[in-house]
């Protein structure tokens, strides 16, 4: 019966991320990369819907960061000399422990596996596993501390599981009681291994390990090495932060969700320099400012939440982080990262090249290895999410309205102008508005069926305004403004339309 229910709504999670998978396509927003030569699985064209909706949300984060006294911008090269990824340890450390099915040959990384697994299948595998240790083993009293038999409580157990199989000794004997969620055998796994992420190439006419580079897999390291260059050139003092937008590159085994998981992505990410003293205070003011950037974009407060790592799965380099989730029809995933990252970064890199990364404090006169608040955002996840939380399905005089309720400013059309019928003079005035507007906004121009259709066509691409010229529009200079979320309607001069939409547009 609980497969059943987990079935059940699973399909209506996988129903949501098809209508707008669906919806992408048709009108322009994602494409899947090289879809005429069957495409290119983990990568992804923005449309020119969607290409505009990228642009905005990264504009957004833009100047929310740098438009401050205290943090600039940069934009670093994307390959980088190979000894960077010694330094930030991503040469050694930067894997992905993964199994296969030796029926099927399906690859799953082992710390996302539990996610395919039901809660019922869970407890039954741990409940075997127990009952086959022998008492009093090492293995046994391992087990025994991360999880008791009779225990129901579906988030403990979901807890312990993911303990048990990320834990050496013990995952390898949890996997032997699974079944692959792909073909359905039992005791098909293989043992993990370990995957490096990074795409490896080559500099030069020669490939051999002299001429390798890596695409880089983040763009923090790229701020780390600038640091000295990007303080000394804009004269700023500690507290202050370095602002990036840029791509990056996972060689991701396992890519699924849409967006979510990709091979090819952007980031938006800040450090922020500190005195290491002050580690705290600008560690938790980042944490709240992040949050309200998206709920201040229309984001569904109730969908966002704060997931604190515990201290025992901290990343190496850090000495406290924080994900910003968002609650996915898949359920709730990372959108973003605020990390403590100590002076390791800064640490390392003067390590590996000889070169001092101390910056001089002129009041404390000392020189000190400053401490980084990182601040890490996922462009295309934050695509994602302010396109799942816009999209409503509602009813509308009998009919089903789709409907992408964007924040205006991150709306790819802003208005569509929209004359009644192609007779009257009506096409040649709405043309003119459409000129006069254009310079300014984003605009769209559509005379193509009727109106109530048309309507329909701007509500799901997420157009805030339509303007319609009508016969009252010849006769007095006004036209209706029909806004989406309320589909109320109202008169406005044509002479006052532009201050009349820009207001509109910015007050939210």
């Amino acid at each position: 019966m609980e497969d059943t229910v987990i079935e059940k709504k699973n399909k209506n999670q996988n129903d949501v991320i098809d209508k707008i998978v669906s919806l992408s396509k048709r009108r322009g927003f994602v494409f899947q990369s090289s879809e005429i030569y069957g495409g290119l699985n983990g990568c992804w064209d923005y449309g020119p819907l969607g290409v505009e909706l990228l642009k905005n949300i990264k504009e957004e984060w833009w100047k929310f960061m740098t438009y401050r006294e205290n943090v600039e911008g940069q934009d670093a090269a994307i390959l980088m000399h190979p000894r960077v990824w010694e330094a930030s340890g991503h040469v050694e450390n930067f894997t992905d422990p993964m199994i296969d099915c030796k029926q099927c040959k399906a690859r799953f990384r082992l710390d996302t596996l539990a996610e395919q697994i039901s809660d019922k299948k869970k407890e039954k595998a741990l409940m075997e596993l127990s009952q086959s240790l022998n008492e009093g083993s090492e293995a046994a009293e391992k087990l025994g501390k991360l999880y008791q038999q009779g225990t129901k409580d579906a988030e403990v157990i979901s807890t312990a599981f993911d303990a048990v199989i990320e834990d050496k000794e013990l995952s390898p004997l949890l996997l032997n009681k699974l079944n692959c969620p792909q073909c359905g055998n039992a005791g098909t796994f293989t043992s993990a291994r370990q995957f490096n992420l990074m795409f490896k190439t080559f500099i030069g006419p020669l490939e051999d390990a002299s001429a390798v580079v890596y695409l880089r897999p983040e763009t923090a390291q790229g701020i780390f090495v600038n640091f000295l260059n990007v303080q000394s050139s804009s004269r700023q003092k500690l507290p202050f932060g370095i602002a990036q937008i840029g791509k990056a590159f996972r060689n991701e085994i396992n890519t699924k969700n849409f967006l979510f998981r990709t091979r090819e992505f952007e980031q938006m990410e800040m450090q922020f320099f500190v005195k290491p003293v002050e580690d705290k205070q600008w560690y938790d003011y980042w944490k709240k400012e992040r949050l309200e950037w998206f709920k201040s974009l229309g984001m569904t407060p109730e969908k966002l939440r704060y997931h604190d790592h515990p201290k025992e799965k901290l990343a190496h380099y850090a000495k406290e982080a924080t994900d910003i989730e968002y609650l996915f029809p898949f359920g709730w995933g990372e959108i973003e990262g605020i990390h403590n990252r100590t002076n390791f970064d800064l640490s390392r890199h003067q390590e590996y090249s000889g070169k001092s990364l101390k910056y001089f404090d002129e009041e404390a006169k000392e020189k000190y290895v400053p401490f980084i608040i990182e601040t890490s955002a996922g462009a295309s996840r934050s695509f994602m999410a302010f396109l799942v939380d816009s999209f409503y399905e509602e009813e509308v005089n009998g009919e089903i309205r789709s409907v992408l309720k964007f924040h205006p400013r991150l709306a790819p059309i802003k208005a569509a102008v929209l004359p009644l019928v192609n007779k009257d003079g009506m096409p040649e005035l709405a043309r003119k508005i459409d000129d006069d507007l254009r310079p300014f906004l984003k605009v769209f121009y559509d005379d193509k069926g009727a109106i109530g259709r048309r309507y329909r066509r701007q509500d799901e691409i997420g157009t805030p305004y339509c303007i319609t010229v009508d016969t009252q529009t010849l006769e007095d200079q006004t036209v209706t403004v029909r806004e989406r979320d309320s589909m109320q309607q109202e008169r406005v001069k044509i002479d006052e339309l532009l201050t009349y939409l820009l207001k509109k547009l910015n007050s939210k």
